[in-house]
């Protein structure tokens, strides 16, 4: 998204409750060679810090810690002082000494704040863009933590990918009953098994539409409409249904392997999550869309999680692709052409308390009602 001569540099998110195993993994994550030249900025929290020694020496020192607490509550000092200071802090000869950033968060954060923060702020989002949210959740204690802590659902809702820990505790049972619900919150984000710590780096890094430099954006992972709806086309069903190994996730995707059928309730009542896509087939007029977001992103933009679309947008050739967490939207973004022979407009919705047949409701108002009006003042 950035066309400048010094491309935006990566920020990973890893985030998830507290005991899921975090700490652990980061350690084993550190070691391997696509972390090796890496900034890690930790959050401390509690009594089981991160192995300092250890990060240290694998990433030639390249950390700094957030002391001041819980990072989504100095969210517009610490991490901005951070990131704007970095790139002249670690930088050798006046280059810059990292090519990625991992920020590790407290459990107990709203991950919103920050990727406001890297979206939006002027001294962060002209330097850094957000690769990806990875969310680690305890397969045996996941469905009490999602019980207890809304902040946990949210976490999970806007997940780009789950990674589900301590596997070798978790009883079937409790481990179907997790899926099944995860279905329901967040359908499209991999969900990758976690034993010991142990993943492989290439698992949580680049997973966003601009990830890899050189190489044509991939929609089609990055969208994952097919993971919303039951059939081709995205018009009538809004729950969730797992493919197989179409998107080429190997063996450790749960979802390659995990097909959950439908009797369970997708949207449960303790959860008000909503997760749906739906399609326009006529080109849009670009007025009606920023009019159309504006009052919705203004009246419930807390309660829309997260919106990630592909747009057909009336007198442009090319696709403009949307990504939004909240009230907060990426600046819209024209890709160099559309990846397949099909011109609908898709948007992907994780809502809390905000159903699809709102969404489209306001849509189809705006579509109506505005046209109409511009005659008027003609």
């Amino acid at each position: 998204m950035n066309s400048s001569a010094s491309p935006l540099i990566p920020v990973t998110l890893l985030t998830g409750f507290l005991g899921s195993g975090k700490t652990t993994m980061l350690n084993h994550l550190v070691r391997q060679p696509e972390l090796a030249d890496a900034l890690v900025i930790i959050n401390e929290f509690g009594e089981m810090p991160l192995d300092h020694m250890l990060v240290a020496h694998s990433t030639e020192n390249l950390i700094m810690e957030m002391s001041s607490g819980c990072l989504c509550c100095t969210i517009r000092g610490d991490l901005v002082r951070t990131l704007r200071d970095v790139a002249w802090r670690f930088s050798r000869n006046g280059q810059r000494q990292f090519r990625r950033v991992l920020i590790e968060t407290t459990g107990l954060a709203d991950p919103a704040p920050i990727v406001h923060t890297l979206m939006t702020h002027p001294q962060v989002a002209n330097r850094y863009r957000l690769d990806g949210i990875v969310v680690t959740l305890d397969l045996a204690t996941g469905n009490a933590t999602l019980d207890r802590h809304p902040e946990a659902i949210r976490q999970a809702a806007i997940a780009d990918c789950l990674l589900l820990t301590k596997a070798d505790v978790a009883d079937t049972g409790t481990r179907d009953a997790l899926m099944r619900r995860l279905d329901a919150i967040n359908p499209a984000a991999p969900r990758r098994e976690v034993l010991h710590g142990e993943i492989s780096a290439s698992k949580v890094l680049d997973l966003g539409l601009f990830s890899i430099e050189g190489k044509a954006p991939d929609v089609q992972r990055w969208l994952r409409e097919e993971a919303y709806t039951d059939d081709a086309h995205g018009h009538d069903h809004a729950h969730a249904r797992h493919h197989g190994n179409e998107d080429g996730h190997d063996h450790d995707d749960l979802d390659a392997h995990h097909h959950h059928g439908h009797h369970h309730d997708v949207n449960r009542h303790d959860d008000h999550i909503r997760a749906f896509c739906f399609a326009v087939d006529e080109p849009i007029p670009e007025e009606i869309l920023a009019a159309w977001l504006d009052v919705l992103l203004g009246f419930l933009g807390a309660d829309i999680l997260r919106v990630k679309g592909i747009l057909n947008i009336e007198g442009s050739d090319k696709p403009m692709v949307i990504h939004g967490v909240q009230h907060i939207f990426h600046p819209p973004a024209m890709l160099p052409a559309w990846p397949s022979e099909d011109r609908r407009s898709r948007l992907v919705f994780i809502t809390r308390d905000v159903s699809r047949a709102a969404i489209e409701e306001t849509f189809r108002a705006f579509r109506n009602v505005l046209p109409q009006a511009r005659e008027a003042a003609a």
